[in-house]
């Protein structure tokens, strides 16, 4: 009898009652920079580039913008993305270091279909043109949120969660959840993205989310936030 089976870190659902799994997940990364006084030398960049990305006009700040990548495998990060920003136009803007985002997509065991809730649907929403406005912003739960039985974990999400799927069925926002653990210096546990065609139903699922079980009590910290609208993104 073999003591140490392998372990098994694919992701999980569950489809007409038996148990699947899939050993491959999308990886997101958010940068912003400042200093950025014209913007279509980047947008020529990331055309030419052939990457998934997107990029934004930053809300809060009239010369900054927000950079979104999207890859399957890691090494795109250090291998083609790092040596596209060490060139022009990039060089000539200011990292802001502190708005860095990165997270991977996940299940929670209960998706019939992982391809679609692992990549599609996720890659479909950050890439959709009727879709322009987004609030980015990570967070981190409270050691109080694991002390809590599953029951009362389940309850506290479905909370959450509800809230979300009561904005989506209205057309008036859908998210974007990345799992975070260990992808930042900040060791935050996930990465949200709100995203919708105007932005004050974003701004109402964060005011209505203040007023869940999770975020009154197992909260640790929220933000940064970063607001902002597309430019130019990929073809989906």
């Amino acid at each position: 009898m073999n003591e140490n089976p392998p372990l098994d870190l694919s992701e999980k659902g569950r489809k007409n009652g038996q148990p699947i799994s899939l050993d491959r997940r999308l990886f997101m990364q958010f940068l912003a920079f400042g200093g950025c006084l014209n913007v279509q030398p980047i947008q020529d960049t990331l055309a030419q580039s052939g990457a998934d990305a997107v990029l934004y006009a930053d809300v809060n700040d009239a010369q900054a913008v927000g950079l979104l990548t999207l890859s399957e495998n890691p090494n795109f990060f250090v291998d083609t993305l790092r040596p596209l920003l060490q060139k022009t136009p990039f060089v000539e803007l200011t990292p802001k270091p502190e708005m860095t985002m990165m997270g991977r997509t996940y299940t929670i065991g209960y998706e019939p279909d992982l391809e679609e809730a692992l990549f599609n649907r996720p890659r479909g929403r950050v890439l959709n043109p009727e879709l322009p406005w987004v609030i980015w912003y990570p967070l981190r739960r409270s050691g109080s949120f694991e002390e809590l039985s599953d029951e009362e974990q389940r309850k506290a999400l479905g909370e959450h969660g509800g809230i979300g799927k009561a904005f989506g069925r209205a057309g008036l926002a859908t998210d974007i959840r990345l799992a975070c653990h260990g992808l930042d210096k900040h060791d935050n546990d996930f990465v949200i993205g709100l995203l919708g065609k105007e932005l004050f139903p974003l701004s109402a699922v964060v005011q209505t989310m203040r007023k869940t079980i999770q975020t009154k009590r197992h909260i640790d910290r929220l933000g940064p936030f970063f607001v902002g609208k597309v430019l130019w993104q990929s073809k989906i």
